[in-house]
């Protein structure tokens, strides 16, 4: 059954069977993708695109379809523009109730922080964009300081609380822009509707999952996806595993059905994918014995991954030199056949 729960998580992701038709459709289906590096971040998208590719997903980055932020854990995710502003008001105050220790050791006022968000208002109004040294040069002419760190944690205060962006890319870069006025059209959602949102989204994308998965993944409470569960349930499937309950879409089982032969073959995955990271307990892909040949020396630095029959048997990374062939590292010896199955992939990787 381990072997099926990570196959089942396969075709809830998107990762086989019909892809989603566009890159905002794939965000979305997801809620919220990993995005600290964002080229794995859009490769991940790309996996789950119909005839996806990296080009695609930064095409909706600059069409303001999609856009990058710190909605949830106070780290980096992609999620569709629309569903920023609800995710950074459902989860964002737990993230900034735990920020004061770190704004004073900072030595970083509230006056600052406010001072900080009237010169970027100004700098960026009317549609401008800019770069990350931009936009902290422009602060730092106002008279707040953002040496060191102080920089990063005032850019991530600001978007934190729903005034800046990370939208439209420049020479592979993302810009800063406001929030309001890239992403005009806001949805509103009271939170009982949004913890009831959250919670079907979370298990329809990415399910069988458990309740502590969601708690893990999102940075809520228990009670807070107990709340959710009792308006999101009657729209999921309740499945026990080993003794633990878990909630699904009822249209996975079927999905995997129809692409088991794709979900028992070789995939590779970047670093960050939701696959590896979206969930507490992770053990039906990534073997306990291995865990630490993802993030070596538990670093939060998570590498790439081949998956093969549900589970990862290797991590990998693009080699230099030309044709930048792959670099392998499987756990075991892995038999000839998925050896040419991940070369094959690696060679239509978008």
């Amino acid at each position: 059954m381990t072997a099926d729960l990570a196959r089942l998580r396969m075709a809830a992701q998107r990762l086989i069977g019909p892809r989603c038709a566009t890159p905002a459709e794939a965000v979305r289906w997801s809620t919220a993708v990993q995005g600290q590096d964002l080229p794995g971040a859009l490769t991940s998208v790309a996996l789950r695109t119909a005839g996806g590719t990296r080009a695609a997903v930064t095409a909706a980055l600059d069409a303001g379809e999609v856009v990058r932020s710190w909605p949830m854990r106070g780290t980096l995710h992609l999620t569709a523009a629309e569903d920023l502003p609800w995710m950074l008001e459902l989860l964002g105050p737990r993230v900034l109730a735990g920020a004061s220790t770190r704004r004073a050791s900072l030595g970083i006022t509230d006056a600052e922080i406010e001072r900080a968000r009237e010169l970027a208002v100004d700098a960026l109004s009317g549609g401008g964009r800019s770069s990350r040294a931009e936009l902290l040069a422009a602060i730092s002419a106002g008279g707040v300081p953002t040496t060191g760190q102080r920089g990063y944690h005032l850019l991530w205060y600001l978007s934190q609380t729903g005034t800046l962006v990370l939208g439209p890319t420049a020479d592979g870069d993302q810009q800063f822009v406001l929030l309001d006025e890239w992403v005009p059209t806001h949805r509103r959602l009271e939170r009982a509707e949004a913890l009831g949102e959250l919670t079907l989204r979370f298990f329809s994308s990415h399910g069988p999952a458990t309740v502590k998965d969601l708690v893990r993944w999102a940075g809520v409470l228990v009670r807070d996806v107990k709340a959710g569960l009792a308006i999101a349930a009657p729209q999921l499937e309740r499945l026990v595993v080993d003794g633990t309950e878990h909630w699904m879409d009822p249209a996975t089982p079927a999905r995997l059905a129809a692409a088991r032969a794709e979900a028992d073959g070789a995939h590779l995955l970047p670093g960050f994918d939701e696959l590896v990271l979206g969930y507490a307990d992770r053990s039906c892909t990534v073997p306990a014995a291995f865990a630490d040949r993802i993030v070596p020396g538990g670093n939060g630095m998570f590498r790439a991954t081949v998956v093969s029959g549900g589970q990862v048997v290797a991590v990998w990374r693009a080699g230099r030199g030309t044709g930048r062939p792959i670099e392998l590292e499987p756990f075991t010896d892995l038999p000839a056949e998925v050896l040419a199955a991940v070369q094959a992939r690696y060679t239509a990787l978008p």
